[in-house]
């Protein structure tokens, strides 16, 4: 269960250092892959990870083994709190490094301001 989603641009974190035992029942990448996607889908807090997570868990599986079940909100809360977080820095800025760069520079910013028309209320202000 190894799809391109975690082959592919996900790749960059591979090295990030897992900080938990051996015995664990999530694979550290698949976390990750879960938690950006959350973040993107504007997820504010652990509890909203957790309930992303099992909205989606059927997509997930086609691409993560999620045997044991989504993360849970504390499971999201402590892996990702224990991770280091330079070294999450150095991977996040190297994969968007490498997003610029197949894009040509050319990105469109998805903070959702746009949709939301803050933009437009913006310039109405005195």
């Amino acid at each position: 269960m190894d799809g391109s989603a975690t082959t592919g641009p996900l790749r960059f974190f591979r090295d990030l250092p897992d900080p938990r035992a051996a015995n664990v029942s999530h694979r550290l990448i698949d976390i990750i892959v879960i938690s950006i996607c959350a973040v993107i889908c504007d997820a504010d807090g652990w509890e909203d990870f957790e309930d992303f997570a099992e909205a989606k868990a059927q997509w997930f599986e086609t691409f993560m083994d999620l045997r044991h079940g989504v993360p849970s909100a504390d499971t999201f809360r402590r892996v990702l709190g224990a991770l280091d977080p330079d070294a999450f820095e150095r991977c996040f800025i190297n994969w968007m490094q490498s997003v610029v760069t197949l894009c040509g520079g050319k990105l469109v910013a998805i903070d959702g301001k746009s949709l939301r028309r803050s933009f437009e209320r913006g310039w109405l202000r005195p």
